[in-house]
């Protein structure tokens, strides 16, 4: 997709992920986000170069560069592509960027559990 900014991958079966995935698709006008579905029984992890265990860490994005991205990183560019990017500058300040990258790491880390999706003492992928 030529003209994409970032491609974003994300768990299809999250109900809170796919909520924020919904929102995205409406805000981006100008399709610079390409959606990937990890849970799509068509999506192949080994093309990303990562595994299944991985991306269900955590959010992950990549760049028409190539690059991955992790985390908050990929929320900010998200929200860039979209046009927000006064708000993303905000991200950005220290006190704020540290806040946002803690609670986001406490939040992937429960994400299952806090989407009813746990059922084992666990927690594994």
């Amino acid at each position: 997709m030529p003209g994409w900014k970032i491609e974003v991958f994300f768990d299809g079966e999250c109900p809170l992920c796919v909520k924020e995935i919904k929102m995205l698709r409406w805000m981006d006008r100008k399709n610079l986000i390409v959606f990937t579905d990890i849970m799509a029984p068509e999506f192949v992890p080994d093309e990303v170069g990562l595994d299944f265990e991985t991306l269900m860490a955590e959010i992950h994005g990549r760049l028409p560069n190539g690059k991955l991205i992790t985390g908050v990183e990929v929320f900010r560019q998200l929200y860039a592509a979209v046009g927000l990017s006064p708000l993303v500058a905000v991200t950005r300040f220290p006190g704020v960027s540290h806040g946002l990258e803690f609670g986001y790491r406490i939040f992937a880390k429960n994400r299952l559990k806090l989407t009813g999706r746990c059922h084992n003492k666990t927690c594994s992928v």
